[in-house]
């Protein structure tokens, strides 16, 4: 059988989407695996669906498709924000309590503290290695790439996060390629469920 890797990440909102994906399965493939985007049509989607709203169909067809893999491959570059986008950290929590393996990967390799002290600006202040907000709330300070929980549950499910550099944030495939090597080399391992 072969192994189904689920593609996150905010890829959905280039304005070529179908094509990006496209680029991204034929790495995949080329790595034996199989890529499975969030833009797929879901075979035998229940014709009750048709009743939700589109954004609803999305969601479900969504957690259908990565209920249908043994890993995800998730996109994780900072998005809007000083953090990765809240579809794709969902979805690998999502599939982190299905008990599939997670592979994480960024086009930057800024550390979370410095992403978010650029993003509170002036507002940051430390005091005895404590970083605070405005608001006079905690800045996570744990030298992560990302929040604890996103990098606790790559590494507790025996996946691998790969973050450095690109030349184009959103279009250099480098770095996804380089994820998709280490999700090739453990996927005959017993931690991805249902592969022969």
């Amino acid at each position: 059988m072969s192994v189904r890797v689920y593609l996150a990440g905010p890829d959905v909102f280039l304005p070529d989407p179908d094509a990006w994906m496209e680029r991204k399965k034929a790495i995949c493939a080329a790595y034996g695996l199989v890529g499975v985007s969030p833009l797929d049509e879901l075979p035998d989607e229940p014709a009750a669906w048709a009743a939700f709203p589109l954004w609803r169909r999305i969601a479900m067809r969504n957690e259908a498709h990565i209920r249908s893999c043994q890993a995800i491959v998730a996109n994780l570059t900072p998005f809007r924000g000083p953090s990765a986008d809240v579809g794709t950290v969902y979805e690998i929590g999502f599939a982190r309590a299905l008990g599939l393996r997670i592979f994480g990967y960024a086009t930057t390799g800024i550390p979370f503290l410095d992403r978010s002290l650029a993003h509170v600006g002036d507002a940051a202040t430390e005091t005895d290695g404590i970083w605070t907000d405005g608001e006079n709330l905690l800045i996570e300070a744990f030298g992560l790439f990302d929040n604890l929980m996103i990098e606790g549950g790559i590494a507790g499910s025996g996946g691998v996060l790969v973050a450095t550099g690109a030349n184009d944030r959103w279009r250099d495939l480098v770095v996804f390629e380089r994820c998709v090597l280490a999700a090739a080399s453990l996927a005959g391992q017993p931690d991805l469920q249902g592969i022969d």
